[in-house]
């Protein structure tokens, strides 16, 4: 079964059970939480993140002055210029400002394939189906091998920050929900976060992150620090 979602693409991967802030300032997006919150209090408000291959978040400021429409700041092709593995978020809260601007808190729930997109009205649209989430052979194996992994990952990375752990966090013991805290939790580039999103289930997640998380600890181990930007990380992901 296939479902229409209103599409936020952004620059950045939103994985299940992780919690998204949003500044949302484009006309287009305050067109899209607009509607949303226009909806019946009993329906849900959700809407499709899909992480940007090919264009930016901020669309290019039109000659004319006019609103950004649904396309613009993207490739030509859609389904190219787009991730086609995305992320279900649903509205926690939504504040709205004076001047339309809104600043919202979404979660991200279930994973989605997009079949589709249309670009007719004031924000994409996405044809989507979703995606199953299973555990996948030796997951559990596999899960205790990631954990022994991160929290070494976390110390290195700790150390290249100039900063320390003032607790070890406690870590899911559920292999699928580990796999996703340690993709959202771990430093890397949007192309391999992406990747993990996609992995057919948690198993093949949790391989990926157990070579990614070996090879950035030993990266980790050689450096005295790491290039500024690779370490920052944005709290409220602008529209």
């Amino acid at each position: 079964m296939t479902e229409r979602l209103p599409l936020f693409p952004l620059g950045s991967v939103l994985y299940p059970g992780l919690v998204l802030p949003l500044h949302v300032f484009e006309e287009r997006y305050r067109r899209l939480v607009a509607d949303l919150e226009a909806q019946p209090e009993e329906q849900p408000r959700r809407f499709g993140v899909v992480a940007i291959r090919d264009g930016r978040e901020v669309a290019p400021t039109r000659e004319s002055g006019a609103p950004a429409a649904a396309a613009d700041g993207f490739g030509p092709d859609l389904l190219q210029a787009l991730h086609t593995v995305g992320c279900v978020a649903e509205v926690a809260s939504a504040q709205a400002h004076p001047d339309g601007r809104y600043e919202l808190i979404a979660t991200g729930t279930t994973r989605f394939r997009l079949l589709s997109v249309d670009a007719s009205g004031p924000y994409l649209v996405g044809e989507t189906e979703p995606l199953p989430e299973q555990a996948g052979a030796e997951a559990g194996a596999l899960a205790a091998g990631v954990t022994q992994a991160f929290r070494l990952y976390q110390k290195r990375l700790a150390g290249a920050r100039e900063s320390t752990i003032a607790a070890e966090q406690e870590l899911p013991d559920d292999p699928l929900v580990l796999s996703y805290l340690v993709a959202a939790a771990s430093v890397l580039e949007t192309g391999a976060k992406q990747r993990l999103l996609a992995a057919a289930d948690a198993a093949e997640r949790l391989t990926a992150e157990l070579e990614l998380l070996r090879s950035e600890t030993a990266v980790l181990a050689k450096l005295p620090s790491l290039p500024a930007w690779e370490l920052t990380r944005t709290a409220v992901n602008p529209n």
